[in-house]
C-alpha cells in the first residue's frame, strides 16, 4: 500500500470484534492501535484506587487531567500496570460511570486526537468517527447481534477476572446495561457516524472482517 498515513476510526458496542479487528488492522499497516476504552477505564480505575467518588465530575476530570496514560501494548496509568485490573464487571460499570462525565470526555478526547496527528492510527472506541475524528479517512462501525455479543465476552479470557462464574446470560445483562448507558449519555453517545461502514460481524470470522476493512482502507488510499 502506499506510503499516506490514514486515521481509521472503528466503533462499535463491546463484543462486536472492535479490539480484535484493530489491533490486526495496525499490525498489517503498521500503525498504532489506541483502544480509547481502555483510557476511561484506566482513569475510572484510578479514581477508585484514590477513592474518589466516581460521580464528582470535578475530582474524576483532575485525575484524568493529570493522570500519565500509556496505552500502548499494555495500559499503564501512573506508572501502575492496569492491563488485567480494568477488564472487570466491576470496572466496566465504574467506566460506564466516568465515560458520562463531559470534563473527562473533553480531556480524554483532546488526548485521542494528540495521538492521532500525522495519522498513521487505528483508533477504536464508540464515537471516535462521530466526535473524536469526525473527518476520519476510514469510517468503521462494527456491530453483532446481541447473544453473539455476550459469548464472545464471556469466552474472552482479557475480560474473565471476576467474571469466572457468570454465564452467557449474565453477561448479555451486563452488555445491555452498558448499551443502554453508552447509547443515552448526553455527550458523545455510542452512534454510528453517517458516512461509517456498517460491518455486522455476527458469524464472520474476523479474518473476513479484517479483509473487509481493508478493503476500504484499499480504496481510500487508490483515490
Amino acid at each position: 500500500m502506499p506510503a499516506k498515513r490514514l486515521i481509521i476510526a472503528i466503533d462499535g458496542p463491546s463484543g462486536a470484534g472492535k479490539g480484535t479487528v484493530a489491533r490486526t488492522i495496525a499490525e498489517r499497516l503498521g500503525y498504532r492501535h489506541v483502544d480509547t476504552g481502555a483510557m476511561y477505564r484506566a482513569i475510572a480505575w484510578l479514581a477508585r484506587h484514590e477513592r474518589v467518588d466516581l460521580r464528582d465530575e470535578a475530582r474524576v476530570a483532575a485525575l484524568a487531567r493529570n493522570a500519565v496514560l500509556d496505552v500502548n501494548s499494555t495500559v499503564r496509568v501512573n506508572d501502575h500496570d492496569v492491563s488485567s485490573a480494568i477488564r472487570t464487571p466491576e470496572i466496566d460499570r465504574a467506566a460506564a460511570v466516568v465515560a458520562r462525565h463531559p470534563q473527562v470526555r473533553a480531556i480524554l478526547v483532546e488526548r485521542q486526537r494528540a495521538y492521532g496527528q500525522g495519522g498513521g492510527v487505528v483508533m477504536e472506541g464508540r464515537d471516535i468517527g462521530s466526535v473524536v475524528f469526525p473527518d476520519a479517512d476510514v469510517k468503521v462501525y462494527l456491530d453483532a447481534s446481541p447473544d453473539e455479543r455476550a459469548r464472545r465476552r464471556a469466552g474472552d479470557a482479557a475480560h474473565a477476572l471476576g467474571r469466572e462464574a457468570a454465564g452467557v446470560g449474565a453477561v448479555a445483562d451486563e452488555l445491555a446495561a452498558r448499551d443502554a448507558i453508552d447509547r443515552t449519555r448526553s455527550v458523545s453517545p455510542l452512534t454510528q457516524a453517517d458516512d461509517a461502514v456498517y460491518i455486522d460481524t455476527t458469524g464472520v470470522p474476523i479474518e473476513a472482517v479484517v479483509s473487509r476493512v481493508l478493503d476500504v482502507v484499499r480504496r481510500v488510499l487508490e483515490v
